[in-house]
């Protein structure tokens, strides 16, 4: 019979408790453990290498333990030691077809501070001060967030997708690589995606390249690694220098890929960084580095250095149509640059809730515009200060994408002027419609928020994938003021139904992913694998 040790948790704001289960096989070490961590989230029943006798002692324990909660939920059990040496990469099975990840911006939700809920105020970019949040609340969260990438994991996500703002209640991933760090030990094999670390805030790159090495290696080769330009709110809440934004961006980033493919010591002479001495002892696991993606909604200037860098480019959200053209813009520099583009190097992230019912699936879906403005979250914009966008040295003014056309884009990068021009344009085309614009119908009407049943929801997501032809997706999902039992009903029903039908839409098309096809040469890393 095996020992077991048990150890109680603090409540957590709730007043639930959590209760480990230490759990070991006669003659096992005790730095060997076999984890059983019970709370009352819901998530599916996993047993992983306990005979029978185990399972039984570890459930009569966590059930009749004075530390456990009333009801137990759910029982997860977890054998560290039973982790693959080398994770298996999305792509290494020929039978998988394109990489499917999840995403939520992990809104700060509380009703006590005015701005959460359908009547919830709206927020003014950097004005909101931080006396209304509760760090008891911000710390249920994070356990909840943690826990649905957990779970989306166990539901067949190949990716999990985290992003970063600062000071703003509309994400709480300010500090994103902690969050990758965390789900680098407590997930498996799912992708770490990081879209992505603000280059140009960074003052000192080293300590990046150093912190994401480390994730790199505590996730055995799963992260990938992301860079985006900040806007406004990051810079000035950063005291980062605007007119240097791009600048930054590039330096940066040659600086971070040379420490982590040249074996060091070096030194560094740039024009925004200077190190007399680099040598991280921290490198990545992957070889040279980590898979680099660009993750965008308007600037030209990025989707160019992107295809000429030969990365794949995400869009995040956007309109269809604008979409499909700034994916053509891509393709057009890639062949200025001697290769053809293909699945590999598009990437598209975008709103989807799945539910038992398409009553219970629209409930849900109005919750998506119901939490803190979000400048990104059409219908939910809140007020965005156009002077705090269009600082000096961020997007050009000019030199932007197609998605420029569409007010909800225009809108989150404070372009006034485009975004009026783009209502009038609507309501000269559709002036029936006008008084919906930007509401959950219209959305729904444009398919940039898809809702419903798994029968509704996968023709839906077929007519993008065959519109669009990405090699990677992300579902947005769990947003807004959308609640626990929101996501994890829809994230079972991803895993049962929509996931695997996504596959075969995949297979069909033959759309491929950045981890079967090679963005850089083209080779098929599906054989390479074998």
């Amino acid at each position: 019979m095996p020992h077991v040790r048990l150890q109680p948790a603090s409540p957590n704001v709730n007043g639930r408790a959590a209760t480990r289960v230490r759990l070991h096989a006669p003659g096992s070490p005790w730095n060997d453990p076999l984890d059983i961590r019970t709370s009352q989230e819901p998530s599916r029943q996993i047993w992983t290498n306990l005979d029978k006798s185990a399972h039984k002692s570890a459930q009569s324990l966590a059930q009749n333990s004075t530390f456990c909660p009333p009801r137990l939920n759910f029982l997860r059990v977890r054998r560290w030691q039973s982790r693959s040496r080398f994770p298996i990469l999305p792509g290494s099975d020929k039978d998988s077809a394109m990489l499917i990840g999840y995403f939520t911006e992990r809104p700060y939700q509380d009703p006590q501070t005015g701005f959460f809920g359908a009547t919830g105020l709206d927020l003014t970019d950097l004005d909101a001060s931080n006396s209304a949040y509760d760090p008891r609340v911000g710390s249920e969260l994070y356990h909840r967030y943690l826990d649905e990438k957990i779970y989306a994991e166990e539901m067949g996500f190949d990716a999990l997708m985290l992003n970063e703002h600062h000071s703003t209640p509309f994400c709480m991933g300010s500090v994103m690589n902690v969050e990758a760090a965390i789900l680098a030990r407590i997930t498996k094999k799912a992708k770490i995606v990081l879209l992505g670390n603000i280059l140009p805030i960074w003052e000192d790159p080293l300590w990046l390249a150093e912190t994401l090495a480390q994730i790199d290696m505590i996730s055995e080769g799963r992260l990938v690694t992301g860079w985006v330009r900040g806007g406004g709110r990051e810079s000035v809440s950063h005291n980062a220098q605007a007119p240097f934004n791009w600048e930054r961006f590039q330096e940066a980033h040659d600086f971070v890929v040379k420490a982590w493919s040249t074996p060091g010591p070096f030194r560094w002479e740039g024009e925004h960084y200077n190190f007399r001495y680099v040598n991280p002892w921290s490198r990545p696991i992957q070889d040279p580095h980590p898979q680099i993606w660009i993750p965008g909604i308007m600037s030209r200037n990025t989707v160019k250095w992107t295809a000429e860098h030969r990365y794949p480019y995400v869009m995040l959200a956007t309109d269809l149509e604008p979409t499909k053209q700034s994916f053509a813009y891509y393709d057009e520099v890639a062949q200025e640059n001697g290769y053809e583009a293909g699945s590999q190097h598009h990437g598209y992230l975008f709103k989807v809730h799945v539910d038992e019912t398409e009553e219970l699936a629209e409930e849900a879906g109005r919750r998506y515009l119901q939490g803190p403005s979000n400048p990104f979250l059409e219908g939910n914009q809140g007020v965005v200060k156009a002077n705090l966008q269009n600082l000096p040295g961020l997007t050009s003014r000019t030199n932007v994408l197609p998605t420029i056309q569409n007010f909800a884009a225009a809108a989150s990068r404070g372009r006034t002027a485009a975004a009026e021009a783009a209502l009038a344009a609507r309501e000269q085309q559709q002036p029936e419609a006008s008084d919906i614009f930007g509401s959950y119908e219209d959305q729904k009407q444009r398919m940039t928020i898809i809702t419903g049943t798994p029968k509704t929801v996968i023709p839906k997501i077929r007519h993008v994938l065959e519109y669009l032809r990405p090699g990677q997706i992300f579902f947005w999902d769990g947003d807004g003021a959308m609640t626990h039992q929101d996501s994890m009903r829809s994230l079972r029903l991803f895993g049962e139904e929509v996931i695997p039908a996504t596959r075969e839409i995949a297979k069909e098309l033959d759309l491929k992913s950045a981890f079967e096809v090679d963005t850089k040469t083209g080779e098929d890393l599906t054989v390479a694998a074998d």
